[in-house]
């Protein structure tokens, strides 16, 4: 073993304590207690992840049939993913109140463990064994606390045929390259017959997870029956991993194959993008118009991969975080809603500003982040990736984006609206506005709107590194 043991710890510290909360009685099951200690562990993941930005730690257990070690560290691009996972666990934790409280912060803490494995493993087996256990504490939140018991089968079946062909894929890469131990280095570039395929297995994984049409029948579902704490995590992070893999696996170890397979990504992309648009304007269910939306929008960040250009490849990273920081506070406020009035359809809402100033302020700053209003982060993302790729030469695709961009205005918009103006709804019980916890809950969600809008050069600045992969293309690189 080697390295600095606190990149273990957000790891593992999560899980364990997720563990614990499963298995000992630590206060009543609708107690504070259990959310006090979801907060503080999520809290403490923020902290020590910006304190162990430049570190890492290494086992290394395997060395046949290839070389492979549980080799965590972030990097440039990873760090901001795992920083997001940890203030929206942190905010989905405060924003709880379920029956059987206990067990479901438990599956939060799990679920942030796994996924902080996938975003810091440097080792592509140690990224596809935690690429499978977050499915995990999904799966079991749709089976404990969700509407419908087929949406869990559902979700996990199309999340397990992913992971395994991302296993797959990572041992023939293991066995082709001799190692795993390869995210972050640029000096692994895979030649011969068997890449095609083992970058087929890859692109799989990845576009089931993120999702795009027509892989995506699995999200609208999950979206809508898990909790909205939940979902909030899964909407805000869990759907970045396949992102994340396409830039650090896909791009970095494979660019002539992603290259060639570019025209596919952006087809994909281009038909999420106006089939999620179109779809969120018809529905009136709350929660699946962000689910839909999510697919409109992350339609965009996939083409800006596939554009191969360095600037909208920024703007795809600006956006992943934008969006996750976005919908997880959709989600979360559109749980307030539904915990008052115990519905989340259109038709039966109406009217509630009047009597919650304060949830109708956190519902407008979200949706005119979701629209793309200049000042906040959606917008930021959104600009420089339609830069970005108009520089790539895709001027038509430019054009054809703009249409869904333009559309998200009147579907957020028709979504405040539906909710928080207009008549009042009679026999809608008239409740609370947010409590000081569930504001604490959105706070740092909506600040970091604002702050990333008006400055988004933090993550605008990667190691070189990070477009090796870009400019090896760009130049002709061969296989």
């Amino acid at each position: 073993m080697d390295g600095s043991l606190l990149v273990l710890g957000l790891v593992v510290v999560p899980i364990l304590f997720g563990i614990a909360l499963l298995l000992l009685p630590i206060g009543d099951d609708n107690s504070v207690a259990p959310k006090a200690v979801g907060a503080l562990v999520a809290a403490a993941t923020f902290f020590g992840a910006i304190a162990s930005r430049n570190d890492s730690w290494t086992w290394h257990w395997l060395s046949r049939p290839f070389d492979a070690s549980f080799h965590f560290g972030a990097t440039s691009i990873s760090f901001w993913i795992v920083l997001l996972l940890a203030l929206c666990t942190f905010c989905a934790i405060l924003a709880t109140s379920l029956p059987r409280q206990r067990q479901f912060i438990a599956q939060m803490l799990i679920l942030e463990g796994a996924m902080m494995g996938v975003f810091l493993a440097r080792d592509l087996l140690a990224f596809a064994l935690f690429w499978d256990l977050m499915l995990l504490p999904v799966f079991f939140t749709l089976l404990g606390w969700g509407e419908h018991h087929a949406t869990a089968w559902r979700y996990f079946l199309y999340n397990f045929a992913g992971g395994l062909a991302l296993l797959l894929a990572t041992a023939a890469f293991g066995v082709l390259n001799g190692s795993t131990d390869v995210i972050g280095r640029t000096d692994v570039h895979l030649v011969g017959a068997w890449v095609p395929w083992i970058f087929a297995g890859f692109a799989f994984a990845f576009l089931v997870k993120t999702p795009v049409w027509p892989l995506h029948t699995w999200m609208p579902l999950t979206y809508s029956d898990t909790p909205a704490p939940m979902v909030a995590v899964v909407s805000a992070v869990q759907s970045k991993a396949g992102l994340y893999g396409l830039i650090a696996i896909g791009m970095a170890f494979m660019p002539d194959y992603l290259k060639d397979a570019a025209w596919l990504f952006i087809a994909l992309g281009i038909i999420s993008l106006l089939y999620g648009a179109a779809v969120s304007l018809v529905q009136s269910d709350a929660k699946r118009i962000v689910a839909y939306s999510s697919l409109s929008h992350l339609g965009l960040i996939v083409i800006a991969i596939a554009s191969f250009n360095a600037t909208a490849l920024q703007g795809a990273v600006i956006y992943i975080i934008a969006h996750g920081l976005f919908s997880a506070a959709l989600f979360l406020t559109l749980g307030f809603v539904e915990s008052r009035e115990e519905t989340r359809s259109l038709v039966r809402l109406g009217g509630l500003g009047a009597s919650n100033p304060r949830l109708a302020g956190a519902l407008c700053i979200a949706a005119l982040a979701a629209l793309g209003l200049p000042g906040l982060a959606g917008f930021v993302g959104e600009l420089i990736i339609l830069v970005g790729i108009y520089q790539a030469g895709m001027i038509w695709e430019a054009i054809v984006a703009l249409i869904p961009i333009v559309v998200a205005s009147a579907y957020m918009l028709r979504l405040f609206q539906g909710i928080m103006n207009g008549p009042e709804v009679g026999d809608l019980p008239v409740r609370r506005d947010l409590s000081w916890i569930e504001g604490l809950a959105l706070a740092p969600l909506l600040i970091a709107l604002v702050v990333l809008g008006v400055a988004p050069h933090a993550l605008t600045t990667f190691d070189a590194k990070d477009f090796n992969a870009v400019q090896t293309v760009a130049q002709g690189a061969t296989r």
